[in-house]
Protein backbone atom coordinates (compact mmCIF):
# COMPACT_ATOMS: atom_id res chain seq x y z
CA UNK A 1 0.00 0.00 0.00
CA UNK A 2 1.50 3.55 -1.08
CA UNK A 3 2.26 5.42 1.91
CA UNK A 4 1.34 9.22 2.74
CA UNK A 5 3.36 11.99 4.32
CA UNK A 6 1.96 15.35 4.98
CA UNK A 7 5.02 18.07 5.35
CA UNK A 8 4.41 21.58 6.42
CA UNK A 9 6.41 24.56 5.22
CA UNK A 10 7.20 23.35 1.71
CA UNK A 11 7.29 26.36 -0.42
CA UNK A 12 11.14 25.89 -0.27
CA UNK A 13 14.04 24.70 1.24
CA UNK A 14 14.04 21.46 3.03
CA UNK A 15 9.78 21.55 2.85
CA UNK A 16 10.16 21.65 -0.71
CA UNK A 17 13.48 19.28 -1.55
CA UNK A 18 11.65 16.69 0.16
CA UNK A 19 7.84 16.77 -0.75
CA UNK A 20 9.43 16.05 -4.40
CA UNK A 21 12.23 13.31 -3.13
CA UNK A 22 9.13 11.73 -1.54
CA UNK A 23 7.09 11.80 -4.16
CA UNK A 24 10.07 10.67 -6.72
CA UNK A 25 10.08 7.25 -4.82
CA UNK A 26 6.69 6.64 -4.76
CA UNK A 27 5.06 8.13 -1.89
CA UNK A 28 1.98 10.32 -1.92
CA UNK A 29 2.38 13.61 -0.94
CA UNK A 30 0.69 16.46 0.95
CA UNK A 31 3.09 19.23 0.33
CA UNK A 32 1.57 22.48 2.69
CA UNK A 33 2.06 25.93 2.39
CA UNK A 34 1.11 29.26 3.75
CA UNK A 35 0.24 30.34 0.06
CA UNK A 36 0.26 27.50 -1.89
CA UNK A 37 1.77 27.37 -5.37
CA UNK A 38 2.98 24.65 -7.81
CA UNK A 39 5.23 22.04 -6.66
CA UNK A 40 6.80 19.14 -8.22
CA UNK A 41 4.05 19.83 -10.86
CA UNK A 42 4.66 16.86 -13.33
CA UNK A 43 4.48 14.46 -10.22
CA UNK A 44 0.90 13.18 -10.23
CA UNK A 45 1.51 12.22 -6.55
CA UNK A 46 1.84 15.42 -5.19
CA UNK A 47 -1.36 17.16 -3.33
CA UNK A 48 -0.65 21.27 -3.03
CA UNK A 49 -2.90 22.79 -0.15
CA UNK A 50 -2.70 25.70 2.58
CA UNK A 51 -1.60 25.29 5.66
CA UNK A 52 -0.10 27.83 7.67
CA UNK A 53 0.96 26.57 11.58
CA UNK A 54 -0.47 29.26 13.09
CA UNK A 55 -4.11 29.20 12.25
CA UNK A 56 -5.47 25.72 13.54
CA UNK A 57 -8.44 25.85 11.43
CA UNK A 58 -6.30 25.64 8.61
CA UNK A 59 -4.08 22.70 10.48
CA UNK A 60 -7.05 20.97 10.63
CA UNK A 61 -8.63 21.77 6.90
CA UNK A 62 -5.00 20.48 5.30
CA UNK A 63 -5.17 17.03 7.23
CA UNK A 64 -8.74 16.27 6.22
CA UNK A 65 -7.97 17.24 2.48
CA UNK A 66 -5.09 15.25 3.03
CA UNK A 67 -6.83 12.27 4.22
CA UNK A 68 -10.12 12.79 1.81
CA UNK A 69 -7.15 12.69 -0.99
CA UNK A 70 -5.40 9.64 -0.67
CA UNK A 71 -7.30 7.79 2.34
CA UNK A 72 -4.83 8.37 5.00
CA UNK A 73 -1.68 9.76 6.37
CA UNK A 74 1.08 7.97 7.96
CA UNK A 75 3.97 10.46 8.06
CA UNK A 76 4.00 13.99 9.42
CA UNK A 77 7.16 16.32 8.82
CA UNK A 78 6.89 19.72 11.00
CA UNK A 79 8.98 21.32 8.81
CA UNK A 80 7.81 25.08 8.95
CA UNK A 81 9.96 27.74 10.54
CA UNK A 82 12.26 30.47 10.87
CA UNK A 83 14.88 31.90 12.85
CA UNK A 84 14.61 35.14 14.86
CA UNK A 85 18.27 36.98 15.17
CA UNK A 86 19.35 39.93 17.35
CA UNK A 87 19.97 40.79 20.93
CA UNK A 88 17.16 39.49 23.12
CA UNK A 89 17.00 43.29 24.30
CA UNK A 90 16.41 44.40 21.43
CA UNK A 91 13.47 42.36 20.46
CA UNK A 92 10.01 43.13 20.92
CA UNK A 93 7.92 40.84 22.80
CA UNK A 94 5.49 40.03 20.65
CA UNK A 95 8.37 38.72 18.13
CA UNK A 96 9.34 36.56 21.11
CA UNK A 97 5.85 35.42 20.99
CA UNK A 98 5.57 34.86 17.13
CA UNK A 99 9.33 33.21 16.91
CA UNK A 100 7.66 30.17 19.67
CA UNK A 101 4.41 30.18 17.41
CA UNK A 102 6.04 29.51 14.35
CA UNK A 103 8.66 27.17 15.70
CA UNK A 104 6.70 25.62 18.90
CA UNK A 105 3.13 26.05 19.23
CA UNK A 106 2.68 25.47 15.72
CA UNK A 107 4.32 22.08 15.89
CA UNK A 108 2.71 21.61 18.48
CA UNK A 109 -0.90 21.87 17.06
CA UNK A 110 0.01 20.31 14.41
CA UNK A 111 0.58 17.26 16.43
CA UNK A 112 -2.83 17.87 18.31
CA UNK A 113 -4.59 17.75 15.17
CA UNK A 114 -2.88 14.27 13.98
CA UNK A 115 -2.69 12.44 16.93
CA UNK A 116 -6.63 10.88 16.62
CA UNK A 117 -6.25 9.64 12.91
CA UNK A 118 -3.02 8.44 13.59
CA UNK A 119 -4.49 6.57 17.40
CA UNK A 120 -7.37 5.71 15.22
CA UNK A 121 -4.52 3.18 13.32
CA UNK A 122 -2.38 2.82 16.30
CA UNK A 123 0.45 3.86 13.70
CA UNK A 124 2.61 6.96 12.63
CA UNK A 125 5.56 9.19 12.37
CA UNK A 126 6.34 12.50 12.78
CA UNK A 127 9.28 13.83 12.26
CA UNK A 128 10.33 17.29 13.70
CA UNK A 129 12.76 18.85 11.92
CA UNK A 130 15.15 20.58 14.59
CA UNK A 131 18.28 22.26 14.17
CA UNK A 132 22.33 22.34 15.67
CA UNK A 133 21.21 25.39 17.42
CA UNK A 134 18.83 22.94 19.35
CA UNK A 135 21.59 21.60 20.60
CA UNK A 136 24.59 24.21 21.53
CA UNK A 137 23.48 28.05 22.04
CA UNK A 138 25.34 30.74 20.10
CA UNK A 139 25.22 34.30 20.16
CA UNK A 140 22.74 36.53 18.52
CA UNK A 141 20.13 33.76 17.75
CA UNK A 142 18.74 32.95 21.40
CA UNK A 143 15.21 33.41 20.85
CA UNK A 144 16.08 31.02 18.04
CA UNK A 145 17.74 28.57 20.42
CA UNK A 146 15.07 28.85 22.29
CA UNK A 147 12.48 27.75 20.31
CA UNK A 148 14.74 24.54 19.45
CA UNK A 149 15.78 24.03 22.73
CA UNK A 150 12.60 23.70 23.66
CA UNK A 151 10.99 21.52 19.86
CA UNK A 152 13.87 18.67 21.37
CA UNK A 153 12.48 18.92 24.86
CA UNK A 154 8.63 18.42 23.54
CA UNK A 155 9.50 15.89 20.99
CA UNK A 156 11.75 13.35 23.16
CA UNK A 157 9.20 13.53 25.95
CA UNK A 158 6.68 13.22 23.49
CA UNK A 159 8.43 10.24 22.12
CA UNK A 160 8.23 8.40 25.36
CA UNK A 161 3.98 8.99 25.36
CA UNK A 162 3.54 8.28 21.84
CA UNK A 163 5.21 4.87 22.06
CA UNK A 164 2.75 2.37 23.74
CA UNK A 165 0.68 3.58 20.97
CA UNK A 166 2.69 2.76 17.92
CA UNK A 167 3.14 5.92 16.80
CA UNK A 168 7.14 7.10 16.62
CA UNK A 169 8.38 10.70 16.97
CA UNK A 170 11.65 11.51 15.02
CA UNK A 171 13.96 14.64 15.24
CA UNK A 172 16.22 15.95 12.56
CA UNK A 173 19.07 18.40 13.07
CA UNK A 174 20.31 20.20 9.89
CA UNK A 175 23.33 22.87 10.80
CA UNK A 176 23.81 25.59 7.72
CA UNK A 177 22.72 25.21 4.04
CA UNK A 178 23.24 26.55 0.89
CA UNK A 179 20.42 27.63 -1.22
CA UNK A 180 17.02 27.72 1.23
CA UNK A 181 15.03 30.88 1.55
CA UNK A 182 15.12 30.05 5.67
CA UNK A 183 17.10 33.45 5.89
CA UNK A 184 14.48 35.71 4.51
CA UNK A 185 11.85 36.00 7.06
CA UNK A 186 14.98 36.19 9.39
CA UNK A 187 16.51 39.34 7.96
CA UNK A 188 13.09 41.17 7.24
CA UNK A 189 12.53 40.26 11.65
CA UNK A 190 16.14 41.18 12.41
CA UNK A 191 15.34 44.98 10.88
CA UNK A 192 12.16 45.08 13.16
CA UNK A 193 14.26 44.77 16.10
CA UNK A 194 16.28 48.07 18.00
CA UNK A 195 19.33 47.49 19.29
CA UNK A 196 21.32 49.40 22.25
CA UNK A 197 24.11 51.23 20.52
CA UNK A 198 25.90 49.67 23.88
CA UNK A 199 25.76 46.31 21.46
CA UNK A 200 27.19 47.65 18.50
CA UNK A 201 30.71 46.11 18.95
CA UNK A 202 29.28 43.22 20.08
CA UNK A 203 27.21 42.74 17.16
CA UNK A 204 30.03 43.65 14.79
CA UNK A 205 31.79 41.34 16.39
CA UNK A 206 29.89 38.25 16.27
CA UNK A 207 28.49 39.14 12.49
CA UNK A 208 32.44 38.76 11.92
CA UNK A 209 32.62 34.96 13.63
CA UNK A 210 29.45 33.63 11.16
CA UNK A 211 30.66 35.08 8.45
CA UNK A 212 34.10 33.26 9.02
CA UNK A 213 32.23 29.89 9.92
CA UNK A 214 30.51 30.63 6.61
CA UNK A 215 33.30 30.25 4.66
CA UNK A 216 35.33 27.70 6.76
CA UNK A 217 32.60 25.13 6.23
CA UNK A 218 31.28 23.24 3.91
CA UNK A 219 27.67 23.89 3.49
CA UNK A 220 24.91 21.33 2.70
CA UNK A 221 22.21 21.64 -0.07
CA UNK A 222 18.32 21.24 1.31
CA UNK A 223 18.44 18.03 -1.25
CA UNK A 224 20.80 16.22 1.25
CA UNK A 225 18.74 17.21 4.14
CA UNK A 226 15.53 15.57 2.15
CA UNK A 227 17.60 12.31 1.91
CA UNK A 228 17.90 12.49 5.71
CA UNK A 229 14.17 13.26 6.33
CA UNK A 230 13.53 10.50 4.16
CA UNK A 231 16.02 7.82 5.87
CA UNK A 232 14.60 9.04 9.03
CA UNK A 233 10.92 7.95 7.62
CA UNK A 234 12.05 4.67 6.26
CA UNK A 235 14.52 3.34 8.22
CA UNK A 236 12.54 1.12 10.42
CA UNK A 237 14.06 2.11 13.56
CA UNK A 238 13.28 3.47 16.69
CA UNK A 239 16.59 6.16 16.07
CA UNK A 240 15.68 9.47 17.80
CA UNK A 241 17.92 12.10 16.62
CA UNK A 242 19.36 12.54 13.18
CA UNK A 243 22.50 14.85 12.35
CA UNK A 244 21.66 16.40 8.88
CA UNK A 245 24.71 17.96 7.68
CA UNK A 246 28.33 17.72 8.64
CA UNK A 247 29.04 21.67 9.46
CA UNK A 248 27.76 20.97 12.95
CA UNK A 249 29.07 17.46 13.65
CA UNK A 250 32.13 19.22 15.80
CA UNK A 251 29.47 21.17 17.83
CA UNK A 252 27.45 18.62 18.66
CA UNK A 253 29.87 15.97 19.47
CA UNK A 254 31.38 18.92 22.17
CA UNK A 255 28.17 19.39 23.56
CA UNK A 256 27.15 15.78 23.81
CA UNK A 257 30.41 14.10 24.45
CA UNK A 258 32.38 17.24 26.68
CA UNK A 259 32.53 17.90 30.03
CA UNK A 260 30.46 21.68 30.93
CA UNK A 261 33.85 22.75 31.59
CA UNK A 262 35.07 21.63 28.33
CA UNK A 263 32.61 22.23 26.16
CA UNK A 264 32.54 26.18 27.36
CA UNK A 265 35.85 26.84 27.24
CA UNK A 266 35.63 25.54 23.95
CA UNK A 267 32.75 27.45 23.24
CA UNK A 268 33.75 30.84 24.55
CA UNK A 269 36.65 30.85 22.66
CA UNK A 270 35.06 30.34 18.83
CA UNK A 271 32.15 32.39 19.50
CA UNK A 272 32.49 35.27 21.98
CA UNK A 273 33.70 38.02 20.19
CA UNK A 274 36.92 39.48 21.10
CA UNK A 275 36.32 43.55 21.96
CA UNK A 276 38.32 46.48 22.75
Amino acid sequence: MTKTVLITGCSSGFGEASACLFAERGWNVVATMRNPSDLCETLPNVFVTKLDVQDRASIRSALDAGIEKFGRIDVVINNAGYGLSGVFEGTPREKVLDQFEVNVFGVMDVVRETLPHFRAHRSGLFINVSSGAGVFGLPMISLYNASKFALEGFSESLSYELSALGIGVKIVEPGGVLETKFGERSGQEFTSTSTPADYDEFVAGAGAIFEGLRKSRGLATSEEVAEVIFSAATDGTDQLRYIATEDIKPLIEKRRGSSESEYMTFMRSRMMPKLD
